[in-house]
C-alpha cells in the first residue's frame, strides 16, 4: 500500500506538471539546511536554557534516526519499485537508507521544540510550526523519496524524544553531578553506536554485477550525527563548568555577533569542512571530526567570543 500511495502522489505530481515540486522541495531544504542553525542562535542570543534544549533534542533525535536507519536498512522507494520516479535529483542527492525520514526528524525536532517553547506565549507560532511539521513530512511522500511509514516513525520517535527530554530536564535542572553522569553516558552511547554501525552486517544486493546500495556511503550521515553529539557533550561540559555563559542582554553587539557566528558555522558545514577535514580523513571520520568541531565551537568557543566582545 505504501508504494501505491506514492504512485498516486506521483500521478498527481505529473498531472499538475510539477507545479508544486519546488514548493515542497523548498520546505524539505529549509528543514535541513536552514532550521538546524536556529538552535544555535537561540542559545547565543535569546534563551540559553531553551537553546540547550533545542540543541540536545536535535542532536539526540539525529543519532536515534541514524541508528534506526542503519539497523533497518530499508531501501529507498525507487529501489523497491521501478515505477517510482522521485522529483528532481533525489536519486543522486538522497543520503542514507529510507527508514525513518531524516528530514521529518529534523523538522519535528526544531519545529516541535518551538511548539513546546511558545505554545503558551505565541499560539499562532505553535500552530504555524505544527503545520510546517505536517507539510515537511508530506513533502517527503509527495516528492517520492520516503514512504508514509518513514515519515510517521521519524515524527513519532522525535516527538517522544522532545517529551522525554522535557520531563528529564525538569527533574535534574541544576544538578551538575547528574548532568556529568549523563554526559559520560552520552559519550559511551556515541562510542557504542560507532562500534555497532561499524561491525554489524548490511544487505549486499547486486544488480547486473553492481552493488545496489553501498552501506559505507549510507553510514556517513550517522558518523556526522555521532560527531555532532560528541562535540555537544564535550562542549556543554566545558561550558557548564568553566565558561558559565550568560546571554549579554541589551548588548548592541549581540545581533551582529550572533550573525557572524551563524556565518562561521554555516561556512564550516557547507564549504570549509568538506574541503579540508572530510577531504583529508574520508567520509566517516572526516564527517565525525568536522561535526564535533562545529558543535563544540557553538557551545564552548563562540559564547566566549560573544562575552568578550559585548557591551551594554
Amino acid at each position: 500500500m505504501d508504494i501505491q500511495y506514492l504512485l498516486w502522489l506521483q500521478e498527481l505530481r505529473n498531472a499538475t506538471g510539477g507545479t508544486f515540486d519546488e514548493f515542497f522541495n523548498a520546505l524539505s531544504k529549509i528543514a535541513v539546511d536552514v532550521m538546524p542553525f536556529l538552535p544555535f542562535i537561540i542559545f547565543w542570543c535569546v534563551d540559553k536554557k531553551w537553546g540547550y534544549r533545542f540543541i540536545y533534542t536535535f542532536g539526540i533525535a539525529n543519532v536515534v534516526n541514524g541508528i534506526l536507519k542503519l539497523t533497518v536498512c530499508a531501501y529507498r522507494p525507487w529501489i523497491r519499485s521501478d515505477l517510482i520516479e522521485p522529483a528532481g535529483d533525489s536519486k543522486t542527492a538522497a543520503t542514507g537508507y529510507s527508514f525513518p525520514s531524516g528530514h521529518t526528524t529534523e523538522a519535528t525536532s526544531v519545529y516541535g521544540t518551538t511548539i513546546a517553547w511558545q505554545h503558551k506565549k505565541r499560539k499562532w507560532l505553535a500552530y504555524a510550526c505544527g503545520i510546517l511539521i505536517a507539510l515537511t513530512g508530506f513533502s517527503r511522500n509527495f516528492l517520492g523519496v520516503h514512504t508514509p511509514q518513514d515519515v510517521v516513525v521519524g515524527f513519532g520517535a522525535t516527538l517522544i524524544i522532545i517529551l522525554v527530554y522535557g520531563v528529564v530536564e525538569k527533574k535534574i535542572e541544576g544538578n551538575e553531578k547528574t548532568l556529568d553522569i549523563l554526559t559520560i553516558v552520552g559519550v559511551l552511547v556515541v562510542i557504542a553506536s560507532l562500534i555497532y554501525i561499524s561491525v554489524k552486517s548490511y544487505p549486499m544486493d547486486y544488480v547486473d554485477g553492481e552493488l545496489l546500495v553501498n552501506p559505507k556511503k549510507m553510514m556517513n550521515d550517522t558518523f556526522k550525527q555521532c560527531g555532532a553529539f560528541f562535540g555537544l557533550l564535550l562542549g556543554s561540559y566545558i561550558e557548564r563548568h568553566y565558561i558559565h555563559y550568560e546571554i549579554p542582554e541589551g548588548s548592541k553587539n549581540l545581533p551582529i555577533l550572533g550573525f557572524i557566528g551563524f556565518m562561521i558555522v554555516f561556512s564550516w558545514k557547507e564549504f570549509l569542512a568538506p574541503a579540508t577535514i572530510v577531504q583529508a580523513l574520508g567520509g566517516h571520520w572526516g564527517h565525525f571530526i568536522s561535526r564535533a568541531i562545529m558543535w563544540f565551537f557553538v557551545v564552548a568557543i563562540w559564547p566566549i567570543v560573544i562575552r568578550k566582545n559585548s557591551n551594554a
